[in-house]
């Protein structure tokens, strides 16, 4: 029952800090206000505001409290299928695209295995993701053209996936996915805020249509310390 009730208060002072009930840089209730409230004990108080630090969402501070911070991670699902656009609102805030690159190119290793002929040309599509005014995410696409005949920057700046599922009527259906953490590219360091980071977080995708056709490579590269990776696992009887 005792975790029961901690992982209840956390959630519930997560929700509270999401939707804005505790602002960044404020301060959450004393643990002794929090005892009061939740008629809880205090090591169950602190077992819960030990997982909102743990997921940065507050910051102890020695003879002051528990300060709410500007950013907690965010939740990116490693089985799920999400675009950034579907993402962005789920996480509130300012969120925003830039393309960097939308070009041909000739066909690249991964997407060899693709029942398409060798000369088939593909798109490259290189974007950097925005939150919070924070360039935090660098995607690098790479579509067969023959999938996706037509591309233009306002697509690539909205949502790829909307145009291919609502306007080419084509079907996503799963990804195999693939995560390391490396060192920092010159790249990285040019186009991402990465301050003092020196590795980042990198997804690659290699994602099917619903006749289980590969269309598309994907490198996203991610500042380690904006996300959580999440993943949903069942004991197999």
């Amino acid at each position: 029952m005792k975790r029961n009730k901690f992982n209840f208060i956390y959630e519930q002072l997560k929700e509270d800090i999401k939707n804005g009930k505790y602002r960044e840089n404020e301060y959450l209730p004393s643990e002794h206000e929090l005892v009061e409230q939740f008629q809880a004990s205090r090591e169950t108080i602190r077992k819960a505001l030990k997982n909102l630090s743990e997921y940065g969402y507050i910051q102890k501070i020695q003879g002051k409290g528990s300060l709410v911070l500007k950013n907690a991670k965010i939740d990116f699902p490693v089985t799920g299928l999400v675009s950034f656009r579907e993402l962005a609102h789920t996480i509130g805030g300012s969120a925003n695209t830039e393309v960097i690159t939308l070009e041909e190119a000739d066909m690249i290793e991964p997407l060899r295995n693709a029942q398409v002929d060798e000369d088939e040309k593909v798109w490259k599509v290189v974007r950097v993701r925005e939150i919070d005014h924070e360039r935090i995410i660098l995607d690098k696409d790479f579509l067969i053209k023959s999938y996706i005949p037509v591309l233009n920057m306002e697509q690539c700046k909205q949502s790829i996936y909307k145009y291919v599922e609502d306007e080419l009527g084509l079907v996503i259906s799963f990804a195999k996915k693939e995560i390391t953490v490396e060192e920092i590219t010159e790249e990285d360091a040019e186009l991402l805020n990465m301050g003092h980071y020196q590795n980042i977080v990198v997804v690659r995708s290699l994602v099917y249509l619903e006749d289980a056709s590969l269309f598309q490579y994907t490198e996203s590269r991610h500042r380690p310390d904006k996300f959580r990776f999440v993943d949903f696992a069942r004991r197999q009887k």
